[in-house]
């Protein structure tokens, strides 16, 4: 799958991977965000971090007409009001996906998949 953008010069595809791999570096730049998670990984109630190149397996993105749906996976520092972490975070990721593809985000869902202790 991939982004479609039409205008009036013609049509543009973007990847999926380079829509999520915008979307993870765009979310790890936020105060309170350990790392991306994998949404199929959990197991035994551990989650690994993804690394800066598999993104991608954190992040779905869907578009539905004109309008970009994506969600996230992500694991929060310890300590860090959750609600506030995704708040910025949905921010953070519809501001630069409107000036990096030019669509419209219609809705940015977060799942914690976990809360991890800062090493000290």
């Amino acid at each position: 799958m991939s982004v479609e953008l039409k205008n009036e010069f013609g049509s543009i595809d973007i990847s999926n991977d380079v829509v999520s791999q915008i979307t993870g570096g765009a979310a790890i730049e936020c105060y309170g965000i350990v790392g991306m998670a994998s949404k199929h990984q959990i197991r035994d109630g551990l989650t690994d971090i993804l690394r800066k190149e598999n993104f991608g397996k954190g992040v779905v993105v869907r578009q539905i007409g004109e309008e970009l749906h994506v969600d996230m996976y992500v694991i929060v520092s310890y300590g860090t009001k959750i609600s506030e972490v995704a708040y910025q975070v949905q921010s953070k990721v519809k501001y630069t996906l409107d000036k990096s593809v030019g669509m419209a985000v219609k809705s940015v869902n977060i799942y914690v998949q976990g809360v991890r202790v800062a090493n000290v």
